[in-house]
């Protein structure tokens, strides 16, 4: 149930959210740069990070049942001042090269010099994590034994980066050296996109053909009830999660091809299912197809877990679970289209983060952000984090905004415990200086750390050893720690006027500099915690700042 502070926090931005509403659009995906005054929000709808005291925050938090044991990375938490924490994240996808490269067949070095000015565009802006598209279509941005380099990298599947490198671990180390978490997103059944090219003999279609099926719409795609699919892609997944070091691996809502693709005639798997029932099956085919999926989800979720406990699995199914869930919806039934039961895989808990693909405005009634957002927040049966996808490309105009802003205000309002969304995608905030200065004025203006993930790791770091060196009108703050490798990020808590503030640093960071004073007020006191890769924080121990003002 919601608490009655945080539904106000929601309503009021679905309020302010209704003043920018305008008719639907489809997600556009134009490349072209638009330049747009930035507008200011009304300082009541913008997030007004707070500065407070310990003893504050503390008493914001969640109260656990008595019965219920704190572990020592909740402990550890409780102990700090104030932090945001908010997944802020926004999918790249590379499929139809809608966001990297701009165009197959670049060079290495103008591949690169794009991949960086995105990351440092992510970084700049606030953001804590990407979503980086690293197999559109059986193929791979990156070295694969099992499947061709892809065309939209080269213009020439089967051919390698010339001079040679590997996207992928190039992405994830200049991901991390900016602080954010890189998840690789992976279509697990598309085998061939209708812009991706000629079939050729590269092609994993060649390579693996008894389980490829062709489209009407030129599309092949990798029968989901074949056994051999679900093998070949879960070497696929587990090849990444063992060679290198991601965050997460991410699927969208491709599960089933959409009915369009084969132009309104269902998926050509006769032949599969009447050997199912040969073989004794009782499942209808819509059931046989879902239960295919469906144990297909929980597979990959396990085999992550069993080899590295902490890289997140994420899924962006389809934003609506069935027209009538609940019951003011209507739109696409992905139940029995996609044969996805998305609402199951959230209800087992056979993911880590879920984040449906909301691409609708908040005052749209069939298809409202809010009204689908508390559904399947009440399907979260096992408390998993809920970062919705939200669709940003609606214009550059100050109503879309709003519309924007509003939503992430109504998903921190209503995920009090676990704040976030993933943005569709990264090229409107590009596209529109307006949209990506507003939103980082407004929501963004503070750094974040990515929600913690309990039920994947609850142990906190050891606490970070602090030396503080003054020097004229400016303090040092130092720092080394005994388990380095395990810290993903700093975060170095300082005082003036009785007030924590905070600066969020990359791991690779080992001091900050401040400033004796502050419009009059002595820096009082410093801390710093220790940050990992699952979220958990550090003990706060706090130093008092011996100094005398000039």
């Amino acid at each position: 149930m919601l608490k009655k502070k945080f539904f106000i926090t929601g309503l009021l931005a679905f309020t302010l959210g209704l003043s920018g509403c305008s008719s639907s659009k489809s997600v556009v995906r134009d490349k072209k740069p638009a330049s747009e005054k930035v507008m200011k929000i009304p300082a009541e709808t913008a997030e007004d990070v707070p500065v407070v005291t310990r003893e504050e925050i503390v008493e914001e938090l969640p109260v656990k049942p008595e019965a219920a044991k704190e572990t020592p990375a909740e402990k550890a938490f409780r102990s700090s001042p104030f932090v945001m924490r908010e997944f802020r994240a926004a999918w790249i996808a590379t499929v139809a090269n809608i966001n990297w490269p701009s165009k197959s067949g670049l060079s290495t070095a103008e591949q690169q010099k794009e991949a960086i000015a995105l990351l440092d565009f992510l970084k700049d802006h606030n953001y804590n994590a990407v979503i980086f598209q690293a197999r559109p279509q059986a193929d791979a941005l990156y070295e694969s034994q099992m499947e061709p380099w892809s065309f939209f990298l080269t213009g020439m599947q089967g051919q390698a980066p010339e001079p040679f490198y590997d996207p992928l671990q190039f992405w994830l180390d200049a991901a991390h050296e900016r602080g954010l978490e890189f998840h690789v997103w992976l279509n697990p059944y598309r085998a061939h996109h209708s812009t991706g090219g000629k079939v050729t003999e590269a092609s994993a279609v060649k390579k693996y053909p008894s389980f490829m099926v062709e489209l009407k719409n030129g599309m092949w795609w990798m029968d989901p009830a074949k056994k051999a699919t679900q093998d070949h892609t879960s070497k696929v997944v587990m090849d990444i999660v063992k060679r290198y070091d991601i965050d997460g691996i991410h699927f969208d809502d491709y599960f089933y091809p959409y009915a369009s693709y084969n132009k309104g005639e269902d998926f050509p798997d006769a032949a599969n299912y009447a050997a199912y029932q040969t073989n004794g099956g009782k499942l209808s085919k819509p059931d046989w197809r879902r239960e295919n999926v469906n144990n297909f989800v929980e597979r990959i979720y396990k085999e992550i877990k069993a080899e590295k406990p902490e890289v997140k699995f994420g899924i962006s199914p389809f934003g609506i679970y069935r027209p009538g869930y609940p019951k003011t919806i209507t739109g696409m039934d992905q139940y029995s289209e996609l044969y996805a039961d998305a609402r199951l895989w959230l209800n087992e808990g056979w993911i880590d983060y879920y984040s449906p693909q909301l691409y609708w405005k908040i005052s749209q009634t069939g298809q409202s952000f809010p009204v689908l957002l508390g559904w399947w927040e009440n399907e979260n049966h096992h408390n998993r984090h809920l970062w919705p996808g939200i669709n940003i490309d609606f214009g550059g105009d100050d109503p879309n905004l709003i519309e924007t802003v509003s939503q992430i205000m109504i998903t921190r309002g209503m995920l009090p415990e676990s704040k976030g969304s993933i943005h569709w995608s990264i090229g409107p905030l590009l596209k529109y200086p307006n949209l990506s200065a507003g939103i980082l004025d407004n929501a963004y203006r503070k750094k974040a750390l990515v929600p913690a993930s309990p039920w994947m790791n609850d142990e906190a770091p050891a606490i970070p050893k602090v030396a503080i060196v003054t020097n004229g009108n400016q303090v040092t703050v130092d720092w080394e720690h005994p388990s380095e490798k395990k810290v993903f990020k700093w975060v170095v808590h300082y005082m003036f006027n009785g007030k924590w503030d905070y600066k969020i640093l990359n791991k690779n960071e080992r001091s900050l500099l401040l400033p004796k004073s502050v419009n009059g007020h002595q820096l009082s006191k410093v801390g710093v915690t220790a940050v990992d890769r699952t979220g958990n924080q550090s003990e706060f121990v706090e130093k008092k700042v011996i100094t005398t003002l000039p």
